[in-house]
């Protein structure tokens, strides 16, 4: 396996190194391993004496991180790699070197396998920091550190496995119970880990904010906050509503501040039967929509016949504004000022009436 490929590297590097017959192999050895030494350290200062500051001078700090927390590691791996090739360069034929060998191998193991988790680790905090910026949620401080220990698990498994093949220990019934153990906790965490991804989906889709205002299953209200396992959204009663956020992510959810914070607002009202319409358009833009403040004039207001019904003729006012949070408050203001409108211009509002007509 991985221990086969490195005994074959190390081979196919020491073909190009031929000493002289006289050298003794111990003076090789030892050379391969202070060469190797050196480059490490040489790697490590061009690392952050030069590179480590140009990369401060970029606007992200992802390359900062990963070079702060890989630079060390990277540099003893150089080293444990010359060991590993001097010893194969030595190609003692005993006990000692063989666990020598082993043990250098499993270090390799390590390291490479700590430096792949130190880098997802990195991209996670990365992740973290810039959705905290964007978002007022919580979740990153569950997330985060959720992620963190399921990728060191998954190393630490890993390092297991690769440093139990190496020494020969039979791993497959190990796997196996580690398959069945897995799949029971999966079936009885199905359900979290749903609430958990969905809750990762709503968040990488944007669906919502916390603040936003949104209309799920029929109910309405803001969202109050985005937790691991469910979304919590407070109605305008004061109402707590909890939705899973596995639900959540399969729902149709109408998000009043979406694509934009503008909104329009409409009036219905109704009038008697006779009116002129000439008149009635004069009143409503004269006495309502131009005593009106904070309304949008792009697009410009409307007053739209809707429909001649069994008892008035029906219109509405269609007018925009900036803030979703202003609809209700708009709405209630334009009831009252139509109201007076038609009072003041002695237009009738009618009542719900049946005309009947008695024949001869």
């Amino acid at each position: 396996m991985i221990s086969e490929y490195i005994n074959q590297s190390a081979s196919y590097y020491l073909s190009y190194v031929v000493p002289p017959q006289w050298l003794n192999k111990w003076v090789v050895a030892a050379s391969i391993l202070i060469f190797f030494v050196v480059v490490s350290k040489v790697f490590l200062f061009v690392v952050e004496k030069i590179i480590l500051a140009l990369t401060k001078k970029t606007k992200t700090n992802l390359d900062d991180l990963l070079i702060e927390r890989t630079n060390k590691p990277v540099s003893w791996l150089l080293i444990f790699i010359g060991i590993r090739i001097a010893l194969e360069f030595l190609a003692l034929d005993n006990i000692v070197a063989d666990y020598a060998t082993k043990i250098n191998n499993s270090i390799i193991y390590f390291m490479v396998i700590y430096l792949i988790a130190v880098v997802i680790v990195v991209f996670i905090d990365n992740w973290g920091m810039t959705f905290a910026r964007k978002s007022k949620s919580k979740i990153d401080d569950i997330l985060v550190p959720l992620f963190r220990k399921v990728t060191w698990v998954i190393a630490t498994i890993g390092m297991a496995i690769f440093v139990l093949d190496l020494w020969g220990i039979n791993i497959s019934g190990i796997l196996a119970g580690v398959g069945i153990a897995g799949l029971a906790l999966g079936f009885a965490v199905k359900d979290s880990l749903g609430n958990i991804f969905g809750g990762i989906s709503l968040i990488v889709s944007k669906t919502f904010h916390v603040g936003d205002k949104v209309e799920v299953e029929g109910h309405t209200g803001l969202i109050d906050e985005v937790g691991i396992r469910a979304t919590r959204i407070k109605t305008f009663d004061n109402e707590l509503i909890i939705v899973p956020n596995g639900v959540m992510a399969n729902a149709i959810i109408k998000n009043y501040h979406q694509p934009s914070l503008s909104s329009r607002v409409v009036v219905p009202f109704g009038v008697e039967y006779g009116t002129k319409l000439e008149k009635l358009y004069k009143v409503i833009f004269d006495d309502v929509v131009k005593k009106m403040k904070d309304i949008e004039k792009d697009p410009a207001p409307q007053v739209v016949f809707k429909e001649m019904a069994n008892s008035s003729l029906n219109f509405e006012l269609r007018f925009w504004v900036s803030n979703v949070d202003d609809v209700f408050p708009k709405k209630f203001e334009a009831n009252e000022k139509i109201y007076e409108a038609l009072n003041k211009a002695k237009i009738g509002i009618p009542f719900p009436c049946v005309t009947v007509y008695k024949g001869k």
